[in-house]
């Protein structure tokens, strides 16, 4: 018996159509071969189209970047000006009490009165604190009795030495014996005047019992209570008074900075010094330089200055963070444009100048820069403009519109606060900038 075997063919083994059993086949094969032939002449169609759009558009826009070309583009402008420009070094500093004293007590005992107020200002030599006094009273009257008894020792032994110096000259007595007395009256002149001490040590710790301030200035905290036993020996003490009229602040500046500080410092005896907050926004108070410290920190190459100021409305408070704007000189006749003008590039600092209604680039040198206001050292001339808003739509030759802020024709100026539109003056320029950067008086490079 014959057995059947089917044998399942791979796909690959499969038998494709010829071209003859195609065109073979049964009607709805062939019409599905032109549904082929339709949709890629569609997907070429749609091709074509979309290219000849793209190339559409790109020709549209070279047009209206030609006809953009031809027209003028609006900026603002500012005159170059000539003036004095004053040079600023600014650090960061702690405000500190130009005096801090922590008053202890002298004596030992029990407070009785407490004549202040937390937070009170007082003036030098006014009661703060009164120490029980009876018991330094107590010694004061035992030292005068022991004085008194003293004296009396000291005159009868004083009068037996003029009787033993009479019974000597007759020969009467050996000179032993009047050297003996004399020796008495010198005991007795010494108990005398350790008497004499200690009446004034009593009274002292008397005076030490009424607790005076030492310094003017203000008191913090009370550290002690009305009731309270304290000693000589205390650490914490009775009050701490700081002095804030005048006040101190300790800054730091770069240790390169030195050198040009400590020879304007020579030269004029006093540098101004304006203390602003702790942003760098708002001036809290103008006075002076008092010192440089005699050593740079090698931790983090500065040094530190000590300014004063008068502090009369107390805007300064110990511990106060400040930015501290040293005034180490002034520049004459600088000229000044405001800082947005200036722009850097591949062939250096440059500026745009405008000619007439065109912008031209014009390389310039820098060199202070104070605020919002540059030091131009070459290139700009007082009176050029300059084109301060708008640069990044301008090249070398563009057509221009010149405005002032407002909106109005130009003419405006440089001006310290680096606002065009204008007028310049000789007044001190601003000095303020955002914090944590700091103004140099070395020129750009």
């Amino acid at each position: 018996m014959v057995s059947r075997q089917t044998v399942n063919a791979s796909p690959e083994e499969k038998h494709l159509p010829s071209i003859s059993e195609e065109l073979a086949l049964p009607p709805h094969h062939k019409r599905r071969w032109w549904i082929w032939v339709l949709i890629v002449l569609v997907l070429g169609i749609a091709v074509w189209y979309f290219r000849s759009s793209a190339q559409k558009q790109s020709q549209n826009a070279s047009a209206a970047a030609r006809s953009r070309g031809n027209q003028a583009t609006p900026v603002t402008v500012a005159k170059a000006q000539s003036s004095d420009l004053p040079v600023y070094f600014t650090g960061l500093g702690t405000v500190t009490a130009y005096y801090t004293v922590t008053v202890h007590p002298r004596v030992d005992g029990q407070i009785m009165k407490v004549y202040f107020k937390e937070g009170q200002f007082v003036h030098k030599g006014e009661a703060l604190v009164e120490i029980d006094p009876r018991p330094y009273q107590v010694q004061l009257e035992q030292a005068m009795g022991q004085l008194a008894k003293d004296v009396a020792s000291l005159k009868d032994a004083t009068v037996n030495l003029e009787r033993d110096t009479s019974l000597y000259a007759a020969g009467i007595i050996p000179k032993q014996q009047l050297d003996t007395q004399g020796a008495i009256v010198k005991q007795g002149q010494g108990s005398v005047d350790a008497d004499q001490a200690a009446i004034d040590n009593a009274k002292l710790e008397l005076v030490y019992c009424h607790v005076t301030a030492p310094i003017s200035g203000r008191i913090g905290l009370r550290l002690v209570d009305p009731g309270n036993i304290v000693h000589a020996t205390d650490t914490n003490g009775l009050i701490v008074i700081t002095q804030l009229q005048p006040i101190a602040v300790i800054f730091t500046l770069p240790q390169d900075e030195l050198e040009q500080v400590y020879k304007e410092l020579r030269a004029h005896d006093r540098l101004t010094a304006d203390a602003y907050d702790r942003d760098d926004t708002t001036k809290i108070a103008s006075g002076y330089l008092e010192t440089i410290d005699n050593q740079i920190d090698t931790t983090t190459g500065t040094y530190k200055l000590k300014a004063v100021f008068n502090n009369q409305d107390n805007a300064l408070f110990p511990n106060q963070f400040v930015n501290i704007h040293l005034l180490v000189t002034t520049e004459k006749n600088a000229t000044m444009i405001p800082a947005a003008a200036v722009q850097r590039g591949p062939q250096g600092t440059y500026v745009y100048v405008v000619n007439g209604n065109v912008a031209k680039v014009r390389t310039v040198k820098t060199g202070i820069t104070e605020g919002n206001v540059i030091a131009i050292e070459s290139g700009i001339q007082p009176g050029d403009e300059v084109v301060t808003d708008g640069l990044d739509k301008l090249t070398d030759g563009s057509k221009i519109e010149a405005r002032n802020p407002t909106g109005g024709p130009a003419g405006g100026q440089a001006t310290p606060s680096g606002k065009p539109g204008t007028t310049l003056n000789n007044e001190s320029a601003p000095k303020q900038l955002p914090s944590g950067k700091r103004k140099s008086g070395v020129p750009q490079k």
